[in-house]
């Protein structure tokens, strides 16, 4: 199998659903491929193949097909991405809210912001300032309190339910990403801080985690340059 193919999980109606070394396909395809992806959303995926990330933390697969498969069935009828999206979003959060994973971790009606303390993982200190704190946190369990399109990072100029000066970094990432993921976070934060709408930031953010991720010799001082210039 060549990259970014790591191996075949499954197959369902007619589609083959292969997990994939996602690093590669950001570096090489496209850096806006996060935990998954299908063809309507990422032309370079073939039509009956369904792609996902491999996670640190595996357990969500079942969730990410069943909303590919919802997603791509939608987007070939010729409704747009961004209702295709919606449509599996409200599924997907459905699906998870009727596991015993789900009802065992979260009570009914509790103050999500009261699980903020439990969704902490590890705290990046070789990262983190008087300014901005970094941290590892509990990806699924945000999917489920929070926001199901939650993906590898966010910061709280774009997310409301994150703490004022904070990046969160999913667990999920692999160590290598870890950077280049924060180095777009910082970067996105520090252009909203100042005004910048997030789609323009985004857009920008995308750009020099691009640039670092095939210059990685330069990562190291552009992310510590990033840093410092957040308030």
């Amino acid at each position: 199998m060549k990259k970014p193919y790591i191996k075949k999980i499954d197959a369902v109606l007619k589609i083959n659903i292969y997990l994939v070394d996602g690093e590669y396909v950001r570096d090489f395809l496209s850096e806006e491929f996060t935990n998954f992806g299908q063809h309507f959303r990422f032309r370079f995926i073939p039509k009956n193949e369904f792609w996902i990330d491999k996670e640190r933390t595996p357990g969500e697969e079942k969730y990410f097909i069943d909303h590919m498969l919802l997603e791509h069935l939608l987007m070939s009828k010729g409704m747009g991405y961004d209702d295709a999206l919606a449509r599996a979003d409200r599924a997907e959060t459905k699906e998870r809210r009727k596991t015993e994973y789900f009802k065992k971790r979260i009570r009914p009606h509790a103050n999500k912001c009261a699980y903020i303390p439990k969704i902490y993982k590890r705290l990046l200190k070789r990262y983190s300032t008087e300014k901005i704190r970094v941290w590892i946190v509990d990806g699924e369990m945000v999917r489920d309190l929070f926001f199901i399109d939650y993906t590898e990072g966010g910061h709280d100029k774009v997310y409301k339910f994150i703490p004022p000066g904070e990046v969160w970094l999913d667990d999920d990432l692999q160590l290598k990403e870890i950077r280049y993921v924060l180095l777009h976070e910082v970067h996105e934060r520090r252009l909203m801080a100042g005004g910048w709408t997030y789609f323009k930031a985004h857009r920008s953010a995308s750009q020099i985690e691009y640039f670092c991720r095939h210059h990685p010799g330069k990562l190291a001082v552009k992310l510590r340059e990033e840093i410092n210039k957040n308030k």
